[in-house]
């Protein structure tokens, strides 16, 4: 996707027109945020998408390869306008994002198939939702086949995701709205979200990491709970701080095995990521990351 990002006092109402106050223009997208993310703090990093055949596509795939990600497998889709998201950043720093999937859409389940001798060497994979639903099953069913652990970050949360399919994952990474959104249920409390997360748990999930934003993240599986706090930070801009959550998630426990230390270190690496502007360029290189906690 690319990140077309407006920084305003307030968002317009219908009808009405405003000056922002900035525009920025960046790549991003969910899983390519947290490719790069993963990529930055030191992982190999190997990506599956499609671009258009417009003016974005080279320039995207020229980022990935700018942060080390491999792009064997991002390919051009022809007659296609490449991923678009548009951004309103307010002045409490908060998001609305429209996305417009583009190219997206056309990643397949026959692409995961012509990729397996690539994906049996991944030590995880990690799917968000901005793909067609059978192509992120297919994932999931290769993962699970291949004995490859499987994240799944349900976002832009639909409620057309089959949740006994995305139970098959290892980790289940939905924020709080997302959480709401997928299951029908109030989130507003902590045992509100204990009890959405029940009926996620009950369907056999392993694993559910909610992020909470500034309030860091909880750990869910059977009858445990784990809280992870997150540092005090001046956030500047929310954009992309789930995916470097994710990224640095997914980097930490493929190198250690060890969720709880992993949720930390990802809790910490979001929270800086909102103390800059934009996305993939707000996220620490692991060199940075050292020397800030």
């Amino acid at each position: 996707m690319v990140d077309l990002i407006a920084y305003t006092d307030e968002v317009p109402k219908a009808g009405e027109t405003l000056v922002a106050k900035e525009f920025k223009m960046g790549c991003g997208g969910k899983g390519a945020n947290q490719a790069v993310a993963a990529s930055m703090l030191g992982s190999k990093v190997m990506m599956m998408a499609r671009v258009g055949e417009d003016a974005f596509a080279d320039n995207t795939i020229a980022n990935f390869e700018s942060y080390g990600v491999n792009t064997d497998h991002v390919e051009k889709v022809a007659d296609i306008s490449s991923g678009v998201a548009p951004i309103w950043v307010d002045k409490n720093s908060e998001n609305r994002i429209l996305i417009i999937p583009g190219a997206n859409m056309h990643l397949l389940p026959a692409d995961i198939d012509a990729a397996a001798e690539r994906l049996k060497d991944c030590s995880m994979i990690i799917l968000q939702l901005e793909i067609p639903l059978e192509t992120v099953y297919r994932a999931i069913d290769f993962g699970n086949e291949n004995g490859i652990p499987v994240i799944l970050n349900p976002a832009p949360a639909t409620t057309e995701l089959d949740l006994d399919y995305a139970c098959h994952c290892d980790f289940f990474v939905p924020n709080e709205t997302e959480l709401e959104i997928l299951t029908g249920m109030p989130v507003e409390t902590e045992d509100q979200i204990h009890a959405a997360a029940d009926t996620l748990l009950n369907r056999g999930l392993k694993n559910l990491i909610v992020t909470l934003g500034d309030k860091g993240a909880l750990w869910l599986r059977g009858d445990e709970t784990t809280r992870v706090e997150a540092p005090a930070v001046d956030a500047v801009d929310t954009t992309g701080a789930g995916d470097a959550f994710i990224g640095c998630f997914a980097h930490s426990y493929s190198q250690e095995g060890d969720v709880e230390k992993a949720m930390a270190r990802a809790v910490k690496y979001a929270s800086h990521s909102v103390t800059g502007k934009g996305t993939q360029t707000s996220y620490a290189s692991s060199e940075e990351f050292a020397k800030l906690f």
